[in-house]
């Protein structure tokens, strides 16, 4: 029990560390292949973990952070890539034994982030757009042992309607919330156009009465001066 809650306080501290380094864009670290940990800490899986736990985790993880349910948010953006790159590599049995082993290269990720020839070549030469897509929606290749995983492909096929309404919902909040604004800048402008005659009115009156003031009383000033010199 000590010894799980070590290791738990361990990956909470490498989740920490490589939070920080996204939102501060720290190039000093180490790569996250380098790391026994980063790409579990990044899925938020165990290593103990079976291939589906990490499948369902990653789903969930990947569905949090998609771009289109994170639009203009860069850190989102960041975080969606690094659970890109973890999965690649630990949704593969090859490759995740080598991570394991402390034996995996920057090539290997590489290499496991690139679409295989065979897949780019059944794109390119797919005999209509339904084939296409029904290919990308398979979502894996596991050509040469790696387990590629296309999440565009994963999120058109089982959340495609669910993030169209978000993306409408939102579309429509921002529409609402533009239109609460222009309606209170009106509601303004009518209040400033109501208050403009009066306040209008008010100083005509004032300076009036201040010009007349002034006139009585100079009047008075010079009878008075006039009748004292008489």
């Amino acid at each position: 029990s000590r010894k799980q809650n070590e290791v738990s306080s361990s990956r909470l501290y490498n989740w920490r560390l490589y939070s920080w380094r996204r939102k501060n864009n720290q190039s000093d670290f180490p790569p996250l292949h380098r790391s026994r940990t980063a790409y579990y800490d990044i899925l938020r899986v165990s290593p103990s973990d079976t291939q589906s736990q990490i499948k369902t985790t990653c789903y969930k993880q990947s569905f949090i952070y998609h771009s289109d349910k994170n639009p203009d948010n860069e850190e989102a953006t960041q975080h969606f890539s690094e659970i890109s790159e973890a999965y690649s590599v630990l949704g593969s049995m090859v490759l995740r034994r080598k991570y394991g082993r402390g034996i995996l290269s920057g090539s290997d990720v590489q290499e496991a982030g690139r679409p295989s020839e065979r897949e780019s070549t059944y794109n390119t030469r797919a005999s209509s757009p339904q084939q296409h897509q029904q290919h990308r929606s398979q979502g894996f290749s596991n050509v040469g042992g790696k387990a590629m995983f296309d999440f565009d492909a994963f999120f058109q096929a089982h959340y495609g309607e669910q993030l169209q309404r978000e993306k409408e919902l939102r579309a429509r909040r921002a529409q609402y919330q533009q239109k609460q604004q222009q309606d209170y800048m009106q509601w303004k402008l009518g209040k400033m156009l109501e208050i403009t005659p009066t306040l209008a009115y008010f100083t005509l009156a004032y300076f009036t009465l201040a010009y007349f003031s002034l006139l009585y009383f100079s009047l008075l000033y010079f009878s008075l001066l006039y009748f004292s010199l008489l």
